[in-house]
């Protein structure tokens, strides 16, 4: 075997059920289990993700360009859960409403989503918050980006800043609140990506997406997620968008177990059509697939001789990447090797660095590549630790595993 991969079978442990990595080559002889095809959707585009492995279980479309609607107001949403969590802003922050966002005196208002703001009011980021996500309110979007950001422009910058630090490859945001405006597009699979990006960076703002209903100014509006009444699964949140020019579309995020799947709906026909769409895809989602996670963010994936350094060994893993998505009933088939990029790891070593591939196989064939990382940092032994290393080094290299 090649001294640079090792092989580890990752197996369950029946007292207890508690996943161990053991070292071992044996081999399970592969189970021909057919998962069927996803079902047909009905839909411009669509795609369904793992959240905690970023496997894309199917998709259709998922790169054409199209009109995202009020979906660009989950940028919007993490653009403001980012200057909260920053606290450059206060959810208890007093905002004077402009003229702007007032839909009387903004005919491009008119007849769409809106909160109700007037030109003087006084409403807190809380409320203005609530009315973005929950009553999708176009006004409540306008309000809070000029709060945020002296301005509608400014705080469209931001949002464009955010979706390239996200790889948001083909998505460009044009307006706050997502109205038709011309060059402003993306695509099922950057709304995926921009979904578990609200809920892995910002979860306290993510977690006002699953509430219900809103009252403002005696005004009750019920969220426009009709899947957060869902009987069948437990939606937790995301976002519908409506305009002509988009049609209907809906990015919705479901739990079950420990398993959490994202799924995006473009350019629906109707409004039944993409709620019924999406609960199809996330219902196929969650039973023939399952997600594992056979190396913990805090756990070793294997121990690694170091040269030259403060300790001789190094833990080496994947931090938040040891989740993988698999086939309901594999996981007695999942096994993973692990390539360094040196033949030999030499000190110092940072903590996060890079050093290696995790290859996942699932009945011996690859499934998934992960970063093998550095657990924690290795500084430079001392002079005299190190002359013995390069001594034992050299060894080593004559002997090899004899030495």
């Amino acid at each position: 075997m090649n001294q640079k991969t090792r092989l580890t079978t990752l197996r369950v442990w029946a007292a207890g059920s508690a996943l161990l990595l053991i070292s071992t080559t044996a081999a399970y002889a592969a189970e021909q289990v057919q998962t069927p095809d996803a079902p047909p959707v009905e839909a411009r585009a669509w795609i369904l993700m793992d959240y905690a492995s970023g496997k894309v279980l199917a998709e259709g479309n998922a790169d054409e360009k199209l009109d995202p609607a009020s979906l660009t107001k989950l940028m919007t949403s993490y653009v403001v859960g980012q200057a909260l969590k920053a606290q450059k802003i206060h959810l208890n922050d007093m905002v004077t409403v402009g003229k702007d966002a007032w839909a009387t005196g903004n005919p491009a208002l008119r007849g769409s989503s809106l909160m109700f703001l007037k030109p003087g009011d006084q409403v807190s980021v809380a409320d203005l918050n609530k009315g973005v996500i929950i009553q999708s309110g176009n006004d409540a979007s306008i309000a809070i980006a000029d709060y945020v950001a002296g301005s509608q422009d400014s705080f469209v910058s931001l949002m464009n800043s955010y979706a390239a630090k996200l790889g948001l490859t083909n998505t460009t945001f044009k307006t706050v609140h997502g109205l038709d405006a011309p060059g402003q597009f993306s695509t099922a699979r950057d709304m995926a990506l921009l979904g578990k990006a609200l809920i892995h960076d910002v979860p306290e703002e993510y977690a006002i997406h699953k509430e219900k209903e809103f009252t403002f100014n005696k005004i009750r509006q019920p969220n426009r997620n009709r899947l957060l009444w869902s009987t069948t699964m437990n939606v937790d949140g995301m976002k519908t968008g409506t305009t002509a020019g988009a049609g209907y579309n809906l990015v919705a995020s479901a739990t079950q177990g420990d398993m959490r799947l994202i799924s995006v709906v473009l350019g629906a026909k109707t409004d039944g059509v993409r709620f019924r769409e999406s609960e199809k895809l996330l219902t196929w989602g969650f039973r023939f697939f399952e997600t594992v996670t056979p190396i913990k963010p805090d756990a070793a994936f294997v121990n690694q001789r170091v040269w030259f350094g403060d300790k001789s060994e190094v833990k080496l893993g994947a931090g938040e990447a040891g989740s993988v998505t698999i086939p309901k009933g594999q996981l007695k088939n999942l096994k993973a090797t692990f390539t360094l990029t040196e033949p030999q790891l030499t000190a110092p070593l940072k903590k996060g660095q890079v050093v290696g591939n995790i290859d996942f196989q699932l009945n011996g064939k690859s499934i998934e590549q992960r970063p093998l990382i550095v657990m924690e940092a290795v500084e430079e032994g001392g002079f005299f630790s190190r002359m013995w290393d390069f001594v034992l080094m050299k060894f080593h290299q004559w002997f090899g595993d004899w030495f």
